[in-house]
């Protein structure tokens, strides 16, 4: 009975021992199902989080090149429009010619009428004269009517030149109106190719302007892709490191400086206007950079700074270290390039300046609105405060000082004058061809 109760107590024992194992068994099992699946979800989700980055990785690379693709195309129309202003240049210039020799040519042929009639009131006088005296003057009869042979010399003179005159006249009046034929033959001539010449313009005007519609037209698309940068990686915008630092009472000095030399600059400008011969759009061998990097000048109002690659357009860019804005154009090149004015105006600052290390400052008035020009980052200046320059005359040259990590300049247009880096703010690419 004992041994039976003992026996019964290991198996009881035994029972209970697996009844408590079995559980803990399951209990283990369910643990590890649980945590194989939250592994599969966490798995999952950093699947689907790479997929998400990828994409957006595709979608910003898919962005730049679309910003490329448009700058190639906006580079492919800048020479065409380079070449069509230059056409317009040419075209203009034989037209201004042409105008000069149709006034000399009218002036000319107004003298010669003047003298042709003045030759005909003379001969219709004379020939009056005979008429009323009812005959022809017998030149036989004054000779053989002299008193004495010194009389006669004096007749025979005096006959000579009457003759003289007579066929002078008549041979002066002859050649002027050949001349008078020929000239306004000519002046009917340069009229008619003054005439092509002027369709021929407004037909490149024409052209140009639809040039200028479509090269705006990818910039609104450059930038539309540049804004939708910041949008694919969910970056807040921030600004670029050439953002200026600076305090109130130089940011006034800076206004009141320019104020002071805008006037100056209008006045020069409706100097110009009034000029219709000046040429001073295109400044003097003393005056302009001489070294084989100093760009062309352009026809038209603006022209480009300086040669180089542009690095850095102006408005939302990446550069690596997230979407921010850019406050210009940046062009590179190596350090000494010459930096020129990209149109006529007056210097209103030209000395260091926070971010922009040295900096020149222009102020430009154009057709009664006032644009301010910076050109930050300068190695030295060919130019001081209240200087008149002219498109396309030495200012400066290319460097790294201020906020900067290699030559290059960093180039601003605004359409309002200075007040800061924000106000007026303009795209360069939409005035100037580079």
């Amino acid at each position: 009975m004992q041994k039976s109760y003992h026996h019964f107590s290991k198996i009881m024992i035994v029972t209970l021992t697996a009844s408590l194992t079995v559980p803990a068994i399951n209990a283990n099992a369910e643990s590890l199902d649980t945590l194989k699946k939250q592994q599969q979800q966490v798995d999952q989700k950093k699947s689907n989080l790479i997929s998400d980055i990828q994409l957006k990785s595709n979608k910003i690379q898919e962005n730049k090149l679309q910003q490329d693709q448009f700058m190639n195309q906006i580079k492919k129309l800048d020479q065409q429009i380079i070449k069509t202003d230059e056409k317009i240049s040419v075209l203009s210039s034989k037209i201004e010619v042409s105008k000069k020799e149709v006034r000399q040519l009218n002036a000319s042929i107004q003298q010669l009428e003047k003298s042709i009639q003045e030759r005909e009131d003379l001969l219709k006088d004379r020939a009056r004269a005979i008429q009323e005296n009812g005959h022809s003057i017998n030149y036989i009869d004054v000779l053989l009517g002299a008193n004495s042979f010194a009389d006669f010399i004096d007749r025979i003179s005096a006959v000579t030149t009457l003759v003289e005159a007579d066929h002078n006249i008549i041979q002066a009046q002859f050649n002027d109106k050949k001349k008078l034929a020929v000239q306004q033959k000519k002046l009917k001539q340069k009229l008619k190719k003054q005439q092509e010449n002027y369709h021929q313009l407004k037909s490149l005007k024409t052209e140009l302007d639809q040039q200028k519609l479509e090269k705006n037209k990818l910039i609104d698309q450059l930038e539309k892709t540049q804004k939708e940068l910041i949008s694919e990686k969910n970056l807040k915008e921030k600004e670029y490191s050439e953002t200026l630092s600076i305090s109130k009472d130089v940011q006034n000095n800076i206004e009141k400086e320019q104020a002071r030399l805008t006037e100056i600059a209008r006045q020069q400008a409706e100097a110009k206007k009034t000029n219709t011969n000046s040429t001073s759009s295109s400044p003097s061998t003393s005056e302009s950079a001489t070294t084989q990097s100093t760009p062309s000048v352009s026809s038209g109002t603006w022209t480009r700074p300086t040669t180089g690659r542009i690095t850095s357009n102006s408005g939302v860019r990446d550069i690596g270290a997230g979407a921010e804005v850019h406050y210009g154009l940046d062009i590179a090149n190596v350090e000494g390039t010459p930096i020129v004015a990209a149109a006529d105006g007056v210097v209103f600052r030209a000395s260091p300046l926070s971010t922009y290390g040295n900096v020149i400052m222009m102020t430009h008035s154009i057709n009664g609105q006032t644009y301010t020009t910076v050109y930050a980052h300068l190695s030295g200046y060919k130019v001081h405060v209240g200087q008149s320059v002219k498109k396309g005359q030495l200012i400066g040259y290319m460097g790294s000082t201020g906020r900067s990590t290699g030559s290059h300049l960093h180039f601003e247009m605004h359409d309002t004058p200075w007040q800061g880096q924000k106000v007026g703010l303009i795209n360069p690419l939409r005035y100037i061809s580079f």
